[in-house]
């Protein structure tokens, strides 16, 4: 998979991509990521990629020349299955999504900024918008951050244990059921007697009905939609 990422804050992806998982993919090169300086494609001498709406009011909106340009160069290059926009308004960000992106060869994701961009790009060049939750962030490196985190550990040969992605909330449309590690006692508070008993059948039975248990308790809206 190669990734590539527009942003006016390249610098922001240098910590979240420099250490544990997206490390661990890049090293093996089963992911490449490349994060673009939109500011090298903007004609004006000061670097400038924002300017006024016309439709007036408070803030700055993302020129719509820069980033056509970046875009149309790395189109150039190689063909893309999906052109990305982080943005508040986009479809939620869930892990279907993410099994579904993680398949993908080349991806841009474009980071948004100010009070947003040109709605021209949307239109004409952004193949598919994604949030990553129902608030306003300063910019959409973020998002781009925790999108890519998403996909990438879901790509083969990623994570150690090549089923512990299949064990994650969410992959069967519940919460993960309660872990526990050693020490068996601690402070008097006990692992469940039934996860010490090396029956599969059980252990399996028990961990699905905590599942069950607290997707009710904690994510009522996605239990409700696994009782219609």
């Amino acid at each position: 998979m190669r990734i590539d990422i527009i942003s006016i804050f390249p610098e922001m992806f240098e910590g979240p991509f420099s250490h544990s998982i997206i490390k661990r993919a890049v090293d093996k090169r089963l992911v490449d990521i490349h994060v673009h300086q939109l500011r090298d494609y903007s004609k004006d001498k000061h670097k400038k990629v924002d300017d006024y709406a016309f439709s007036g009011g408070a803030g700055m909106v993302m020129m719509i020349e820069p980033i056509a340009d970046c875009i149309e160069k790395l189109k150039k290059e190689r063909k893309y299955d999906e052109i990305i926009y982080t943005s508040p308004d986009g479809e939620l960000l869930d892990q279907p999504i993410a099994n579904s992106m993680s398949l993908l060869n080349n991806i841009i994701i474009l980071c948004g900024h100010y009070k947003g961009i040109d709605e021209r790009i949307r239109e004409h060049f952004v193949t598919r918008e994604i949030s990553i939750g129902n608030y306003v962030l300063s910019g959409g490196e973020l998002a781009a951050a925790v999108l890519t985190d998403t996909m990438v550990r879901l790509i083969p040969g990623v994570l150690g244990n090549e089923t512990s992605a299949l064990s994650d909330s969410f992959q069967n449309n519940l919460v993960a059921p309660p872990v526990y590690t050693r020490p068996r006692n601690f402070r008097g508070w006990e692992v469940p007697e039934i996860l010490l008993s090396g029956n599969e059948k059980l252990i399996e039975e028990w961990k699905y009905e905590r599942s069950v248990e607290r997707t009710k308790q904690r994510r009522p809206e996605i239990y409700n939609k696994l009782e219609k």
